[in-house]
């Protein structure tokens, strides 16, 4: 069973919005609301990169310099599931977006932290 079930990806052209879900799947439900969770993303031809996280217990939210302004990450503890909504999207934030979890929020933030917890991806494709 895949920990992460990521929603929500899709086709839009630039300058519109999405929101993104990710909830824990059952089995992992249990044990991950403390978790900090987040979002990576992949671009065709380019290394994964982080989007933005959310601890678990005080909430703090880190976001990447490129989306800052335009996403807002944001959690629920009682699945828990946490959202990206992305606005004003252009042709650069086309990507395979990642939820991902972990009990450090250091695995988000450090290049080439991996987390523990991870969702299948859901695809973004903004049109010009």
């Amino acid at each position: 069973q895949v920990p992460l079930v990521e929603s929500g990806g899709g086709l839009v052209q630039a300058g519109a919005s999405l929101r993104l879900s990710c909830a824990a799947s059952e089995r992992t439900s249990s044990y991950t609301s403390s978790y900090a969770m987040g979002w990576f993303r992949q671009a065709p031809g380019k290394e994964r990169e982080f989007v933005a996280a959310i601890t678990g217990t005080s909430g703090d939210i880190y976001y990447a310099q490129s989306v800052k302004g335009r996403f807002t990450i944001s959690r629920d503890n009682a699945k828990p599931t946490v959202h990206l909504q992305m606005n004003s999207l252009n042709p650069e934030d086309t990507a395979v977006y990642y939820c991902a979890a972990d009990t450090q929020p250091a695995k988000f933030l450090r290049r080439g932290g991996s987390p523990e917890l991870w969702g299948q991806g859901t695809l973004v494709t903004v049109s010009s």
